[in-house]
């Protein structure tokens, strides 16, 4: 036997060998990739179909030759259609994989295969077998029958097929997916072309160069698994859920700077492009305003944590949930962290709204009685702890039915956002303002002795007596009464405050309106600055 065909037989057994041990590997390997059985399988007729053809090598009769053939078409028939079903699972096609395609796919291999261990009784895969004279020890040459061509026909269309879908899908796959790929298509091509030149009879001596090539094929193979993760999932079926998410995905790694991101996040994030990678997030959130510096500044790496902030994108304002978790390395160590981006913006302002009705006066836009309660009954507690002053205001305006019966309510309620109007000119930060009920408003005035609450109900009382109302009927002057009381030892509750007030309010009505009266305990005053 010629050194030549001993040096084949040697790496075309080394290549079964290999094949073996792959689907043997990719058996025991804990994975949740979805196409690892068609890998398995692949693999597993790769060795059937190279062991056979080494056998065939060593062969040294027609009997024995044709015996080892029979053996080979036990594999190799189903390695491209088991291939094609690998490449459908990475690159996310799974869901085309049913029985409309696994029957004629495998239809085929299996036809032939019965074909070829019957062939010398119709002739239909081999017309006849020869040995080839000028080999340098005894191999086949083949004359083929019309069910051969089908089955090559269905192997490379097999194989093309993976490998279009493999560029069909190259520019939608990031950059860091691309080298499993290359590894597959490498897969596919080199055996194809190894196979195309064994039909044009452009190896020597006429030999299959396919399980030669195939132990480079599974030497790759194992780079790529054990290197590239490469049974971890489908690169290409993850992209696509990363992709289809309609949230906001940032991934950093743990320097903070960005390597990776989803299509969602470029309609949330002002100037999130793929020259953005590499950019630190601080600088990435810097447009979204001061909420989204903050975080980004405070908030630590290593510490999975979600929080809302107001986002400011193209000048409109958002609000966004971002959830941060840190993502960690196989040994446990930082890698980076991932950030995800969710949209809150009608939920956040459907609360806002909610919680204005709760709390605010839909005609006049200050705090309603129930919420200025609440927020009084605070402050009263804190002045009573600290022992400082508190005084509370109510004022009425006068004679608000006649303005309803002889204008409108129409007019009635604009009466009550002009008195709003005016007041508002002398709120003091930290002051309560509220619509006690009716045409009676409120205020709550902490860190204020008597004294100065009344010489602020003056200057509200003399301001409203100034300020007309016009309207298209023509000029309505309005004026208002004042009751005020300050919090004063033994503590009050704010109900009791309250009614104290309203008892100088009445007196400021009695004595004629449009005055000020003070209530200090058991005395009623009239206030004249």
């Amino acid at each position: 036997m010629g050194s030549l065909i001993s040096n084949y037989i040697i790496f075309v057994s080394i290549s079964g060998v290999l094949n073996a041990l792959l689907a043997l590997f990719a058996y025991y390997k804990k994975t949740d990739f979805a196409g690892i059985r068609a890998f398995i399988c692949s693999s597993f007729f790769s060795a059937v179909y190279t062991f056979g053809f080494a056998l065939e090598l060593s062969g040294n009769s027609m009997q024995e030759i044709g015996f080892w053939i029979k053996v080979e078409y036990l594999g190799m028939p189903f390695i491209a259609p088991c291939s094609l079903l690998m490449i459908m699972h990475f690159v996310g096609l799974e869901r085309l994989i049913n029985k409309k395609l696994l029957i004629p796919l495998f239809a085929v291999p299996i036809i032939s295969v019965l074909l070829v261990w019957t062939n010398e009784y119709h002739h239909l895969f081999y017309k006849s077998m020869i040995f080839r004279e000028d080999a340098p020890s005894p191999l086949i040459d083949i004359v083929m029958g019309p069910w051969y061509i089908v089955q090559g026909s269905v192997t490379f269309g097999s194989m093309l097929a993976g490998m279009l879908l493999i560029l069909w899908q190259w520019n939608r796959m990031k950059r860091v997916y691309r080298r499993q790929m290359i590894t597959i298509f490498i897969g596919q091509f080199l055996p194809a072309l190894g196979a195309f030149l064994y039909l044009i009879d452009k190896t020597p001596y006429g030999m299959d160069p396919v399980p030669v090539i195939m132990s480079v094929t599974s030497t790759l193979y194992f780079w790529a698994i054990l290197s590239r993760g490469m049974l971890t999932a489908a690169p290409i079926a993850r992209e696509n859920l990363f992709e289809s998410m309609r949230d906001g995905v940032l991934v950093t790694d743990r320097f903070d700077l960005l390597i990776d991101y989803n299509r969602a996040a470029t309609g949330m994030m002002e100037g999130l492009d793929s020259s953005a990678i590499g950019r630190s997030l601080a600088q990435l959130f810097l447009p979204a305003g001061k909420d989204a510096v903050d975080y980004v500044m405070n908030a630590d790496p290593l510490l999975s944590e979600e929080r809302e902030l107001a986002w400011n994108i193209g000048g409109t304002n958002c609000y966004y949930q971002v959830r941060s978790s840190p993502v960690l390395k196989k040994d446990g160590q930082p890698a980076g962290r991932m950030i995800v981006l969710i949209d809150v913006t009608e939920r956040t302002l459907l609360q806002e709204k909610l919680q204005q009705l709760a709390t605010i006066d839909s005609l006049t836009n200050i705090y309603n009685r129930t919420h200025f309660m609440e927020l009084s009954r605070g402050l009263l507690t804190q002045a009573l702890d600290r022992t400082s002053p508190l005084s509370i205001i109510l004022l009425d305006i006068d004679f608000f039915k006649s303005i309803n019966d002889r204008y409108g309510h129409q007019y009635g309620d604009m009466a009550l956002q002009h008195v709003v109007g005016v007041c508002a000119r002398h709120i003091r930060e930290g002051d309560v303002f509220g619509r006690y009920g009716g045409e009676e408003f409120v205020m709550c005035l902490p860190d204020t002795p008597l004294k100065q609450a009344a010489l602020l109900s003056e200057q509200i009382r003399s301001d409203v007596e100034r300020s007309p109302m016009y309207t298209v009927s023509g000029q309505i002057n309005v004026t208002a009464s004042f009751g005020v009381v300050e919090a004063c030892p033994p503590a009050l509750s704010l109900e009791e405050l309250l009614s104290e007030a309203d008892h100088a309010l009445y007196t400021s009505k009695r004595a004629g309106r449009n005055a000020v009266h003070l209530s200090s305990g058991a005395a009623i005053t009239h206030f004249r600055p």
